[in-house]
C-alpha cells in the first residue's frame, strides 16, 4: 500500500470516527444528562422519552443532508463535499457544549439544543457516503471489501472515544459531572475536527469520480437521475440498513437507560461494557471486510442477519442475571461478534449496486432514509414498548427479530458479488 492510500485510509477513518464520536456522544448524554437538564419533566420516563425523541430527530435530517451533499458530491467531488460536512458536525458539536440549561433559560435550552442536533444530522447525512467512496473508489477490485470496512471502523472507533471520555468525566463528582463535567467532551471535540480538515485537505479526488467528470457524464440533478432509473436499488438499501442499524442502538444507547434504571448495574459497568465491545467490533470489521472480499458480501450480511434474530431473546436473558460479567459477555456477542460482520460489508456491498455517477446520492439516499426509519427511532420505540408491556423485554426482543426480517428481504433482492480476484498477468 503506497502512501497516497494510505492516507485516503486515514482520512476515510479519521473523519468518520469524529463524525460519530460527536453522535454517539449526544446519543449517551440523552440518556444520562439531557432529560435532567434540558428535557425536564416532573415524570422521569417522560422526559427520557422526550431526550430519546430529540435523538430521533436529527435522524429524520439525515436523508435531506443525504439529498444536499450527494447533490454537490455527485456534481462537484467527494473531497470538496467532506470538508463541508465534517465542518458543520463539528461547529454544531463544539457548541452544545456551551448552551446554557433549561434550569437558566427556559424553553430556549432545548429549542437550542434541537437546533444544533438538526445541523449535525445535516452534517452526517453527507458524511457517510463520501468518507465510504472515498475509500472504495480508491481500492483495488480485489480489496474492495476491506476499503469498504475501514470507514466502518469510524463507526465505533467515535464510539470507544465518546464512551471513554464519558467514563472519564463520570469519575467526578455527581453534581459536577451535572454542571460541567459532562461538557468537556463537546468542547474538546473541535480538536478533532481541526485534525480531520487538515487529513482531508491534503487528498486528491477519487479516481471513479475524476473518470466521470473527465467523461462528461455527470449528472444535472444526481437526486432525479437516481430516483428515476435506480428506485428499485434505493428501496433494497432502506430495506438491508434497517438490520445494521437499530439493533445497534438498542446494544449501544437504550442499554445504557435500560441496564441502569431497570436492571440496577452502575453508569460505569455499563458503559465499560459498552467500551469493550466497541473494541472487539473495531478489531473484527476489517477482517470481516477482507474476508468478504473472498467469500463475498452477500453471504456474511445473510449470516449476520440470520445471528441477529437468534440472538433476540438470549441477549435479554444475559441482562437479567444481574451479573457485570455477563452484562459484558451479552453487549460484546451482539455489537461485537454478531454486528460486525454486518457493518463491515454493508457500505461496499450498498456502494456496488449503484452506477458512479449517482454512487453518492443512491448510497446516501438508501443509508440515511433505512437510519431515519429505525436507528433514531429504535431507543424510543423499545422505552415506549418497556412502559406500555410493563417494563418486558419480549416486545423488545420481537422489534430486533422484526427489523432483521425486513433486512432479510431486501437482502435476498440484492445479486450476491463474486469475490474479486486479482487480474492475472497476460503472457
Amino acid at each position: 500500500m503506497d502512501k497516497k492510500t494510505r492516507r485516503v485510509l486515514i482520512a476515510s477513518l479519521v473523519g468518520s470516527s469524529i463524525e460519530w464520536f460527536d453522535y454517539f456522544l449526544y446519543g449517551t448524554m440523552a440518556a444520562l444528562v439531557f432529560n435532567q437538564i434540558f428535557f425536564v419533566s416532573d415524570d422521569p420516563t417522560l422526559g427520557l422519552i422526550i431526550a430519546y425523541a430529540s435523538f430521533a430527530l436529527s435522524f429524520f435530517i439525515r436523508p435531506f443532508g443525504g439529498i444536499i451533499f450527494s447533490h454537490i458530491g455527485d456534481r462537484i467531488g467527494r473531497k470538496k463535499t467532506l470538508v463541508i460536512t465534517l465542518s458543520l458536525m463539528g461547529a454544531s458539536t463544539f457548541a452544545m457544549g456551551l448552551l446554557p440549561t433549561y434550569q437558566a433559560i427556559g424553553v430556549a435550552a432545548p429549542i437550542l439544543l434541537i437546533t444544533l442536533r438538526l445541523i449535525q444530522g445535516l452534517g452526517i447525512g453527507g458524511e457517510w457516503g463520501g468518507a465510504l467512496l472515498l475509500a472504495t473508489e480508491y481500492a483495488p477490485p480485489e480489496k474492495r471489501g476491506f476499503f469498504g470496512s475501514i470507514p466502518q471502523m469510524g463507526v465505533t472507533i467515535g464510539m470507544v472515544m465518546g464512551t471513554l471520555a464519558l467514563w472519564i468525566m463520570n469519575l467526578l463528582p455527581e453534581d459536577s459531572f451535572m454542571t460541567w463535567g459532562w461538557r468537556v467532551p463537546f468542547i474538546l471535540s473541535a480538536l478533532l475536527v481541526v485534525f480531520g480538515l487538515w487529513i482531508r485537505k491534503g487528498i486528491d479526488e477519487t479516481p471513479e469520480f475524476q473518470a466521470v467528470k473527465n467523461s462528461g457524464e455527470i449528472p444535472k440533478i444526481p437526486l432525479v437521475e437516481t430516483l428515476r432509473y435506480h428506485w428499485r436499488e434505493v428501496l433494497i438499501t432502506i430495506g438491508a440498513k434497517v438490520v445494521e442499524t437499530a439493533p445497534f442502538y438498542i446494544f449501544s444507547t437504550f442499554i445504557v437507560s435500560y441496564a441502569t434504571t431497570n436492571l440496577n448495574f452502575s453508569r460505569s459497568a455499563t458503559l465499560g461494557a459498552v467500551m469493550i465491545a466497541t473494541v472487539v467490533t473495531t478489531i473484527l470489521i476489517p477482517i470481516m471486510g477482507a474476508l468478504s472480499d473472498r467469500i463475498g458480501r452477500k453471504k456474511m450480511y445473510v449470516a449476520g442477519t440470520l445471528a441477529m434474530m437468534a440472538y433476540a431473546f438470549p441477549y435479554f436473558w444475559l441482562l437479567h442475571q444481574g451479573s457485570v460479567t455477563l452484562l459484558v459477555i451479552a453487549t460484546v456477542i451482539g455489537l461485537g461478534i454478531i454486528w460486525a460482520p454486518i457493518t463491515a460489508v454493508l457500505g461496499t456491498m450498498f456502494s456496488e449496486i449503484f452506477d458512479a455517477k449517482v454512487r453518492y446520492t443512491g448510497v446516501s439516499l438508501g443509508y440515511q432514509i433505512g437510519a431515519a426509519i429505525a436507528g433514531g427511532t429504535a431507543p424510543l420505540v423499545a422505552t415506549a414498548l418497556l412502559a406500555t408491556f410493563d417494563n418486558s423485554y419480549v416486545p423488545v426482543s420481537i422489534y430486533i427479530i422484526f427489523t432483521a426480517l425486513i433486512s432479510l428481504l431486501s437482502i435476498c433482492s440484492i445479486k450476491a458479488q463474486a469475490p474479486q480476484r486479482a487480474p492475472q498477468p497476460a503472457y
